[in-house]
């Protein structure tokens, strides 16, 4: 009997728990104690209830290279699959089931959502799929990618997973100081992105969503290492702290200008760019503190730079700033980078430049669907062209405008 159906006998609703039910709501019940080392058998046993076997769980590696297998006990580990070409691959970067029939059944990739973060992807064989199959397993994978998430904040499971190489002590705090690399709503999208993985150690973003205002920042902490680290995590931490006291763009910038130069002196700066986007409405806005300007993107190509008054970077004790504005229309994309993306170059050689970043903005967004895909895409493009070097930290951040409304997923149908 569908859900909320009244008996015709009584006019009561049925309420009885059915298979699905109980498969989800051991799940449920179990989270919240769950030790994490807990989470492999349990979930390779909820597999097993509907069938299916051979559970790997695939997690996205800080270079946003490979799906890497997460050891567990009764989990099936085998090699990282490369995200660029593998089926893992396209479920997660598509964020939908990719079936694979194989001699003795068939192969599903299922992403594993938190919200709208690609957290990684879960595999697994059935003999057959029906779409009952499909429906439960979707809601499960829905169900483990929050339990991932969650734990992830108590235990160093996860991370030692993801990591492929050494990762320095600056880098370390950077990642701790990172929101999600992504994140979508109906009205809008965002993605980043940043390298060296590994190494990086000035270049950071934030963002928040309160009510129908997407707020975002990027910084860039002047040289190397853990100087660079800890002024950008100051920046940031000022950043929120402004953010969470409703002020303007401009009580932003002076906020965190002074948070910079009373810690660290009148001879340290970080570049920033702060951004208040109204999902509802496309209304921009953007204070820029001595950034590359930002480029806006519509129909998958540039079409100019958001060109506008600059101000002095946060530490510097600079004017008040003229805070910037933009109506941007459904669809368009708004690009944000450092300047080590574009400022590579070999000794007597040029910098690599704005005009071959435009050059291959425009390539990838042919080529690639959604805001993950193609800042990822974008970031590795330009990083082997630029010679494979980094030797600064070089950092993308997309937004994405759809318009529309949310508020039919708070209806119950």
């Amino acid at each position: 009997m569908p859900q909320g159906e009244r008996r015709p006998d009584n006019g009561m609703m049925d309420r009885s728990e059915g298979f699905g039910e109980r498969l989800l709501g051991v799940l449920l019940d179990r989270a919240h104690e769950m030790p994490p080392q807990l989470i492999a058998p349990l979930i390779a046993e909820e597999v097993a209830r509907v069938g299916g076997r051979d559970v790997s769980i695939l997690l996205q590696d800080y270079g946003q290279l490979m799906l890497v297998p997460l050891p567990g006990r009764r989990l099936t580990v085998g090699e990282p699959e490369p995200i660029d070409d593998s089926p893992s691959g396209r479920a997660f970067l598509q964020a939908t089931t990719v079936e694979v029939p194989q001699s003795d059944g068939v192969r599903m990739y299922l992403p594993l959502l938190d919200g709208s973060d690609q957290v990684g992807v879960m595999a697994l064989t059935l003999d057959a799929v029906d779409d009952d199959d499909r429906r439960l397993l979707r809601r499960l994978a829905g169900l483990v990618a929050d339990m991932l998430v969650t734990k992830h904040s108590y235990t160093d499971q996860f991370f030692l997973a993801r990591r492929r190489e050494p990762m320095s002590v600056a880098a370390e705090i950077q990642w701790s100081l990172l929101p999600p690399l992504a994140m979508s709503v109906p009205q809008a999208a965002v993605a980043g992105i940043l390298e060296p993985a590994y190494s990086v150690a000035g270049d950071s973003f934030d963002y928040a969503l309160n009510e129908d205002i997407l707020h975002l920042a990027m910084v860039d902490a002047m040289g190397h290492g853990l100087d660079a680290a800890t002024m950008a995590t100051i920046a940031v931490g000022a950043y929120r702290h402004a953010r969470r006291a409703s002020i303007g763009l401009s009580e932003i910038y002076a906020f965190m200008d002074r948070a910079i130069a009373e810690q660290f002196g009148p001879d340290h700066f970080v570049t920033a760019q702060m951004m208040r986007l109204d999902i509802a409405t496309g209304h921009l806005q953007w204070v820029n503190a001595g950034h590359p300007a930002p480029l806006l993107i519509r129909n998958h190509q540039v079409i100019r730079q958001l060109a506008g008054p600059t101000t002095l970077p946060v530490g510097f004790g600079g004017e008040e700033p003229e805070v910037s504005e933009r109506m941007l229309q459904p669809g368009d994309q708004v690009l944000c980078f450092t300047d080590g993306l574009i400022e590579e170059h070999e000794a007597g050689e040029e910098q690599f430049g704005e005009e071959q970043l435009i050059d291959w903005v425009n390539r990838i967004e042919r080529t690639e669907k959604g805001v993950r895909a193609v800042v990822r895409a974008l970031s590795h493009a330009l990083k082997q062209q630029r010679g494979g070097r980094t030797s600064d930290d070089a950092t993308l951040f997309l937004i994405e405008w759809r318009g529309g409304a949310a508020d039919h997923l708070a209806v119950l149908e």
